[in-house]
């Protein structure tokens, strides 16, 4: 049986990625939306890669178990790229925190005990995990320790107010979420770190760029320190070489790649 490459949410950076990490390998991709997935099948498949596919909600611990079991199925799960959100133009309060910050939790708890030794994992945050007001540090622990059953019960959630908290309190979640779950991994003899980039240009950084908080977004392009948005590329040669033999000693970090969006932020 050959390894097992799973891809969940079938966009951009996610594609990026897999094309430059499966070589040889099965790719299972999981997503919310059958177009999606049959876009995505079909240019990777033309690229030369071998495909099998499932319906994913991210949000639901059935369907989450149901395609880590398909996965194992398949073979040795040795990497899952875990790229499905939503973003602060994109849904509900209630939906971001469904999805970016539980779904998260649960990607890493159910893929946590299948993922084979010398396997690795990467979830796509974001920069706006790094952009939130401090937390204490109860609260920062309840975000990265938490059953996912519980997690959007925490007293903390219900003063959001509107869609970017949400979206910022997911993604700083998910950063901790995968310092405190490599632990776990680590037990398995396999790594997990976050990558959380900037503004990337993609169709979620173009709902963004031409939703409600265009002028937010746009103001942070024309300051950022290199002088432009990036591509799924170049956050793809990023996981690669965090995937890789040479990424060996990596694990439960969160890398930003923003162009310099966070500096500017904190000490411009």
């Amino acid at each position: 049986m050959q390894d097992v490459i799973v891809l969940i949410g079938c966009g951009s950076i996610g594609q990026a990625i897999v094309r430059r990490v499966a070589q040889g390998r099965k790719i299972l991709l999981a997503d919310l939306h059958q177009k999606n997935i049959d876009n995505a099948s079909k240019t990777l498949k033309e690229a030369g890669f071998v495909v099998e596919a499932i319906l994913c909600d991210v949000s639901s611990k059935e369907s989450v178990v149901a395609t880590a079991t398909k996965a194992a199925n398949m073979g040795k799960v040795m990497g899952v790229v875990h790229a499905a959100g939503v973003s602060p133009s994109q849904a509900s309060i209630e939906t971001i925190l469904s999805v970016d910050l539980y779904g998260t939790a649960l990607i890493l708890e159910e893929f946590g005990k299948v993922i084979a030794c010398g396997g690795n994992g990467i979830v796509i945050s974001s920069q706006s995990g790094h952009r939130l007001p401090a937390l204490s540090q109860e609260e920062d622990k309840a975000l990265a320790t938490s059953p996912a059953e519980e997690l959007l019960n925490l007293p903390m959630l219900k003063d959001i107010k509107d869609t970017l908290h949400a979206y910022q309190i997911s993604k700083r979640g998910n950063g901790l979420r995968v310092m405190s779950e490599s632990v776990k991994w680590g037990q398995r003899g396999a790594r997990v770190n976050a990558i959380s980039p900037g503004i990337i240009y993609t169709p979620l950084a173009n709902d963004e760029l031409n939703g409600i908080n265009a002028d937010f977004y746009k103001n942070m392009l024309s300051a950022l320190p290199v002088g432009r948005g990036g591509t799924p590329d170049e956050v793809a040669a990023l996981a690669s070489l965090i995937m890789s033999s040479e990424g060996g000693y990596i694990t439960g970090s969160d890398f930003l790649i923003d162009g310099g969006a966070t500096a500017n932020y904190k000490f411009k």
